[in-house]
């Protein structure tokens, strides 16, 4: 059954799609049918930069567990370095 619940959020980042690579500033996490994978329903994610149009669009389908297994590794991965490290407020060090 779909969700029809779509979350929405403002990111920023970058992501790499079929023109090349793009800024992304938008995301959205939903549980639907998914295009292209072999499963009746997956996780949703797309990344986006409506601005630059259509084609900046990164699309990814994946299962259930998949999807959770990549919340755990995104925690894990942010958890063994240091605070602030990734931060969108970081500001490089000089030279």
């Amino acid at each position: 059954m779909c969700t029809y619940l779509t979350e929405k959020i403002r990111i920023d980042g970058a992501a790499k799609g079929a023109s090349g690579w793009f800024t992304v500033t938008d995301g959205m996490v939903y549980v639907d049918h998914p295009y292209h994978a072999c499963q009746e329903h997956t996780v949703n994610i797309d990344l986006t930069n409506p601005a630059e149009g259509p084609s900046a669009r990164v699309a990814i389908e994946l299962t259930e567990e998949a999807a959770l297994a990549l919340v755990e590794a995104i925690h894990k991965a942010l958890a063994a370095a240091p605070p602030g490290l990734a931060s969108g407020t970081r500001r490089s060090l000089p030279a």
